[in-house]
């Protein structure tokens, strides 16, 4: 008769403390799997065979799943002929301990209470293990600190994303929720349930920005992807005050901010970068700058972010700062460093579901940029497809709205489309995929100069009131450009905030054949 084997030594860690385990608790949540048909189905979403400490636990639990996978009955029997089979009965100690393990148990009744305690005590031991093993790499001066922190933060990761899971919901509760949403947004004046960019057609398509969305915005270089986001957060953050986050992994806060001064005070960015403003610019400069400071507007610049690094420090934006939308400038310069990862495009895949995870998690809608493949260069159409993004088609998977930026002027030297439309300074925003509404296209109006988006109409309809109202004026001015320069007066301090502005000139709609997008 097999007898159950001693069990092995106890191992401590260089404290001399015991790992966190206790092996009767395993030994009645085993014989009540085997004792009640039900209770492998209440534990099977919480028990792993490696959750258990005693290596004869695990392999009768190995039984067991396997049995339960194959939807098989559980009981005594099966699980003891299981093991036959897969070789290991005698090692547990035969058919007489799994008798044993049955008939030490009276009910079943608390054996999911039973098996989080298991579950527990498996995710201590994990990270014990972990930072024995990170304390021991840090002690060997020939590994390089960076890689090892990388290693540590996707280590905790990979273990943190074990406690996400959550518990089914009766619909009661969610049907009130979903009544409450509708009713917010009937009361809102402007009838969205979600986040108001400022661009109207979009708004109206989407209903606004919706919470636990992860958006994507993708497009080949030189379309605008950056000045699209600022164009987007000036109106949110600004006009809005909704607080938003920008983690900027392609450039400095610097660099951004100019570009968003650009936007603002429609100043060209050459003249950003190399300060030279006339002080009728520096008087616009300083009076629209007004409205920028203090608005809830967060930029982080942290090159090669990863995963956690974002989880960590979105979290804090939210619970600290309020925030209420993310935007990565962008995804494909994220990384998953210290995951075990196969190859890049598996890499983007892990971003890409992390990234829905942390929008479900926080309840907020994320924005992420990403990059297009060179499909499009190699085709007579232009437009961008869903195919086309680039390095994973995980990304297109996991987003609730795929949206592509598309400006068919770039393609063209005329300014006019196969029909001869005029097409100068059209951006389209392409909506492909969007989970739970329409696709279609947004007409948005493109301002090179300023690296700004607008609405379609804005942009004509700023001009058209320009012009009938100071048409003296403008007609001066734009006759005025070709003249040779004035003596420069001495151009007031920018941070001259508190003077008034002396005679703002007009805003004037660039020329539409602009097509490069400054700095």
């Amino acid at each position: 008769m097999a007898k159950k084997p001693e069990y092995r030594q106890e191992i401590t860690d260089p404290t001399g403390k015991l790992p966190p385990r206790d092996t009767d608790l395993e030994e009645v949540v085993l014989g009540a799997c085997m004792l009640e048909k039900d209770a492998y189905m209440n534990v099977c979403d919480i028990l792993v065979p490696d959750s258990f400490y005693d290596p004869v636990n695990q392999k009768i639990f190995q039984a067991i799943t396997t049995l339960g996978f194959n939807q098989r009955p559980i009981d005594m029997m099966t699980v003891t002929e299981q093991l036959r089979q897969d070789g290991t009965l005698e090692e547990v100690g035969g058919a007489v301990h799994i008798t044993e393990l049955t008939a030490r148990v009276y009910s079943a009744a608390n054996v999911e209470y039973h098996a989080r305690i298991i579950a527990q005590k498996y995710l201590a031991r994990r990270l014990i293990s972990y930072a024995s093993a990170i304390e021991t790499k840090a002690f060997d001066e020939s590994n390089d600190v960076d890689d090892l922190l990388q290693e540590a933060e996707g280590q905790l990761f990979d273990i943190s994303q074990t406690q996400l899971k959550r518990e089914v919901t009766q619909i009661d509760p969610v049907i009130n929720l979903a009544l409450e949403q509708i009713q917010t947004a009937a009361n809102n004046e402007s009838g969205l349930s979600g986040l108001q960019t400022g661009y109207t057609e979009l708004d109206r398509m989407t209903s606004g920005w919706q919470n636990s969305d992860l958006i994507i915005i993708a497009a080949r270089p030189a379309m605008g992807k950056t000045a699209f986001v600022l164009s987007m957060a000036k109106n949110m953050a600004i006009d809005f005050n909704t607080p938003i986050a920008i983690f900027t992994l392609e450039m400095a806060n610097v660099q951004l901010v100019k570009r968003l001064i650009s936007n603002i005070a429609d100043l060209e960015g050459e003249k950003i970068k190399s300060g030279q403003l006339s002080p009728e610019e520096w008087d616009r400069l300083n009076s629209r700058l007004r409205g920028v400071y203090s608005a809830p507007l967060y930029l982080d610049e942290t090159p090669g972010l990863s995963i956690t690094e974002l989880r960590t420090k979105a979290r804090r934006l939210v619970r600290e700062k309020g925030v209420k939308m993310i935007m990565i400038d962008y995804l494909q310069l994220m990384n998953a460093t210290g995951m075990k990862l196969g190859s890049r495009e598996q890499e983007v895949s892990t971003i890409s579901r992390s990234l829905k995870a942390l929008a479900k998690e926080l309840n907020i809608p994320i924005i992420a940029l990403s990059q297009l493949n060179r499909s499009t260069e190699t085709r007579d159409d232009k437009r961008p497809v869903l195919s086309d993004l680039r390095e994973s088609g995980a990304i297109e998977q996991d987003a609730d709205i795929v949206c592509f930026i598309h400006r068919p002027e770039y393609y063209t030297k005329s300014g006019e489309d196969a029909e001869g439309n005029d097409i100068r300074g059209l951006a389209q925003l392409i909506v492909a995929k969007h989970r739970s509404g329409a696709v279609g296209d947004v007409k948005l109006r493109f301002v090179s100069k300023f690296a700004k988006f607008e609405n379609w109409d804005q942009g004509y309809n700023e001009l058209q009131e320009t012009l009938r109202e100071a048409p003296r004026t403008l007609s001066s001015k734009m006759n005025s450009m070709g003249a040779p320069d004035a003596p420069a007066s001495p151009a007031p301090s920018p941070f001259n905030l508190g003077g008034a502005p002396t005679s703002p000139m007009p805003d004037i709609m660039p020329g539409p054949n602009d097509q490069n997008i400054p700095f």
